[in-house]
């Protein structure tokens, strides 16, 4: 028989590596990929999906109960909670300094340095810290974080128009990654980039938040935003090659079929098991758009997600 020749996609750009760790801290390497999401043949994969498990400097008052039945009492403590992250398979650690929000305790810089040092001190993993998503309050907290984590390369987010001369600032200084976000839009995320870059940033001190919709909510419309950015990087442009992360646990336990046991029909099962499932699918659905790092927060969807990325990446 003739033999069949397969046809393969070769691409002249390939995604910047970022390595989030230092100072002795353990390290996680995302990106370094020259080919579409788990398309071996087509290219080279030298690393795969990172998961991280996001975790607040408070206890959530407004979580899905069955989030806060599977973490049980380490959530009144950000370090206890941490050292159980980690426990349940976590590579890196989302602290949320939920407490500095104006609408919530409207904690300032003493508070977010003392958690960050505390959550530095419980792990080994490396730390992406959020901070309230208010420029104003961010610009505040978010030096006080990066001081206090000082050599350990920590990812600092989120870093907006409004705010993105002073994450820059601190990132160059003390040695850290800056987290753009951008709303769900290709060139806005580019043009977030440049202004990075151009104040100076290394390209390889950029993690890429294109902001996630979960399933049910937008998921479609951002899986499409990230293909094609992800396009556009291995076609060549550089600005549009930062690995990408995506908060995927805040935005898939929001929706109203992932937390609600009531009205609902009986065919979709349980809320306990149909919550879990919902952070998973939108997690393995954004990374076959091209996420290189999923910040989760159910355990169970830790050890589902976590399982697919080893079956994709054989």
């Amino acid at each position: 028989m003739p033999s069949v020749e397969i046809p393969l996609e070769k691409w002249t750009g390939q995604v910047h590596q970022v390595t989030l760790g230092a100072g002795g801290r353990k390290t996680v390497t995302v990106g370094g990929e020259n080919t579409l999401p788990y398309l071996h043949f087509d290219g080279t994969i030298p690393n795969k999906t990172a998961v991280a498990i996001e975790i607040q400097d408070i206890a959530p008052a407004d979580w899905s109960p069955t989030l806060l039945k599977a973490w049980g009492d380490v959530v009144n403590d950000p370090a206890t909670w941490a050292k159980k992250a980690v426990e349940y398979g976590a590579e890196a650690i989302l602290l949320n300094l939920k407490s500095a929000h104006p609408d919530e305790g409207n904690t300032g810089i003493a508070e977010a340095k003392a958690v960050t040092d505390k959550i530095l001190s419980a792990v080994d993993v490396p730390l992406i810290v959020i901070g309230t998503g208010v420029a104003d309050k961010d610009n505040e907290i978010l030096p006080a974080v990066s001081e206090a984590a000082r050599g350990q390369r920590i990812a600092i987010g989120n870093c907006e128009e409004k705010n993105y001369r002073t994450v820059v600032a601190v990132c160059i200084a003390d040695g850290h990654i800056a987290i753009p976000s951008s709303p769900v839009d290709l060139n806005l995320a580019k043009q977030l980039n440049i202004l990075l870059t151009d104040a100076g940033l290394p390209i390889d001190a950029i993690l890429m938040d294109p902001t996630t919709g979960a399933l049910g909510y937008g998921l479609e419309y951002t899986y499409s935003v990230m293909e094609r950015l992800r396009m556009a990087g291995l076609g060549g442009d550089k600005l549009t090659a930062m690995p990408i992360i995506n908060n995927v646990g805040e935005d898939a336990w929001k929706q109203k079929e992932a937390k609600v046991a009531q009205g609902l029909p009986e065919s979709w099962g349980d809320m306990e098991t149909r919550g879990i499932i919902w952070e998973e699918q939108t997690a393995i659905s954004l990374m076959q758009a091209g996420s290189n790092l999923v910040v989760l927060r159910h355990p169970q969807s830790v050890a589902k997600v976590g399982a697919a990325i080893t079956k994709l990446m054989g």
